[in-house]
């Protein structure tokens, strides 16, 4: 052992002995510059490989033949979705430039009315999965009778408008108590279930970094956890650690999960339920993590947590998921789902005030005053936040228990006859009110496809292919749930007849999507998708 220790300095010095001290200096500074370059490069967020095949990707476009045909099918993508907007349109002419002189109050009501009823399915008889949660005649009339006077009202000026400021305490309060929170609790409203989730992601970052001092923070999730999370870990500059689910519960895998943990893990997630199986992942476990490794726990129940919270009551008992749990510091839960409110409203929650704190943003040098914000916008809209708690105080405890058990109702029956027919599959066990099926006989998609024939519009999901229905208050409406199941097992009959026939239309190519490695080129695509949102025809106006 003495002899190696003695060894390794005289072959640095014969390295070095004939050498100028100006080359030793250099020699040593090319070798420090090189190992933190090698260090630096081998520890990035991606491994070897995917950064490999990225470099191959990118440089595969510079291929000409590879990069016509991706331009090419570009060009033939982005057409096909602006004819589609026009197609959905119906033809109605375009207003691109502002009217010469105002248009009356009934000509711009009529107007709203027609584009409200443009498109091709009928939302308001239950036709659509999720997107609308309730239609009530006499709500809509209040809320827009409480718009109207709350429509100019802003938070940010808490002396202005301090009663609408009450009105959203109010709203966090019982949000707090519903999910079992105690006096410590607390939280904001947002204007919806990615800005809730957003906000947690900055919350958690900022108190690992002020607290524990982590540099480079890490949230580990499930693979089924809400894009949302994805889009703020762009925003903020987070690693995610995508977590698997069991094979046949889809909810996330625990012992994966636990082993995804490192030093720099700030969060960790679970869904109450998720969006693409609406299964529920073991949160009692996740919980138990988190108090194992200190580590804050979010629970992400935007898109159920206001039936789940009211189905014990409605005979429908879940596991804890909530703050009774003492290891779940953060809740998000969109008011504007089941809590039957207008768009534009979420509830973000925690356990105490240290978490909520490190969400808010404050700027103490700047000349315009002293500027704190508790969510992403500073100026929020008070019209929103009005109706938000006017709903809440229209509908009563139970009256929400009463909507929650007739959609639970519906999804178990709907859940239940799905089951019983050949050549489809039900994803899990649905939590609250999505139902998830695939089919190991035929292309999934060619069942959403000739659903959407009879007027059906349903979700369509990838990794593996499925498609989902998420019940809401409107679909208990009689003969409903009745007129799906028939439809679905009309076209089942039909398809198994042909079952080796592949899926046509738009959704053959978001079939193909998913057999493409490069998974720029399939952004690329939903780039397409984005600009068509806003696609407008020039050359119609209006006068």
């Amino acid at each position: 052992m003495h002899l190696q220790v003695d060894t390794i300095p005289k072959a640095i010095n014969n390295v070095f002995q004939n050498k100028e001290p100006w080359q030793i200096a250099a020699m040593t500074s090319t070798a420090t510059l090189a190992t933190v370059w090698l260090w630096t490069f081998v520890c990035q967020d991606e491994s070897l490989l995917e950064r490999g095949k990225k470099q191959l990707f990118r440089l595969a476009r510079y291929i000409p033949s590879i990069r016509d045909r991706i331009n090419t099918e570009l060009v033939n993508v982005n057409e096909s979705f602006e004819k589609d907007v026009l197609r959905r349109l119906k033809e109605a002419s375009f207003i691109v430039q502002l009217p010469k002189s105002g248009l009356k109050n009934e000509k711009i009501l009529n107007l709203v009315k027609q584009y409200i009823h443009l498109g091709d399915y009928n939302w308001e008889g239950g036709r659509v999965s999720g997107a609308v949660y309730r239609t009530n005649n006499e709500l809509a009339e209040l809320m827009g009778n409480v718009y109207a006077v709350a429509s100019y009202t802003n938070p940010l000026h808490p002396d202005v408008f301090p009663g609408i400021c009450k009105m959203e305490a109010e709203v966090v309060r019982i949000a707090c108590h519903l999910f079992n929170g105690d006096k410590e609790s607390c939280g904001t409203m947002t204007t919806g279930g990615t800005e809730s989730i957003l906000l947690a992601c900055k919350a958690y970052r900022d108190y690992a970094r002020d607290v524990k001092g982590i540099k480079k923070p890490e949230i580990v999730m499930p693979v089924t956890a809400h894009a949302a999370f994805d889009k703020a870990a762009q925003y903020l500059n987070i690693k995610i650690c995508s977590v698997p689910v069991n094979p046949n519960s889809f909810t996330v895998c625990i012992k994966a999960m636990k082993k995804s943990i490192t030093k720099n893990t700030i969060m960790l997630v679970g869904s109450a339920p998720n969006f693409p199986y609406g299964t529920m992942d073991n949160i009692e476990a996740i919980s138990e993590l988190g108090i194992k490794y200190d580590i804050p726990i979010h629970v992400d129940a935007c898109l159920g947590g206001f039936l789940a919270c009211f189905m014990s009551d409605a005979g429908y008992p879940l596991p804890p998921f909530d703050f009774r749990l003492p290891g779940v510091t953060s809740i998000s839960a969109d008011t504007h789902k089941y809590g039957y409110a207008p768009k534009g409203s979420s509830i973000i929650l925690y356990r105490n005030k240290k978490y909520r704190h490190k969400q808010y943003t404050v700027t103490t040098e700047w000349p315009g005053g002293i500027y704190g914000s508790p969510t992403i916008n500073g100026s929020r809209a008070g019209g929103i936040i009005a109706t938000c708690w006017a709903t809440l105080m229209f509908y009563g405890y139970d009256e929400y228990v009463q909507s929650t058990k007739k959609i639970i109702e519906t999804t178990r029956y709907i859940e239940q006859k799905l089951r019983q027919m050949d050549g489809i599959f039900v994803f899990g066990t649905p939590a609250t009110s999505v139902v998830a099926i695939g089919s190991n006989e035929f292309h999934i998609y060619r069942l959403s496809e000739a659903l959407s024939d009879k007027g059906w519009n349903l979700n369509t999901l990838q990794f593996p292919c499925g498609i989902h229905i998420c019940v809401t208050h409107v679909h208990t409406q009689p003969g409903v749930a009745d007129q799906f199941l028939e439809d679905v097992s009309t076209e089942l009959e039909m398809i198994m007849e042909t079952r080796n026939i592949p899926v046509k239309g738009k959704l053959a190519m978001y079939g193909m999507s998913q057999s493409i490695p490069d998974r720029s080129v399939v952004g690329d695509f939903t780039k397409c998708f984005l600009d068509s949102m806003y696609y407008t025809q020039a050359n119609k106006t209006h006068e």
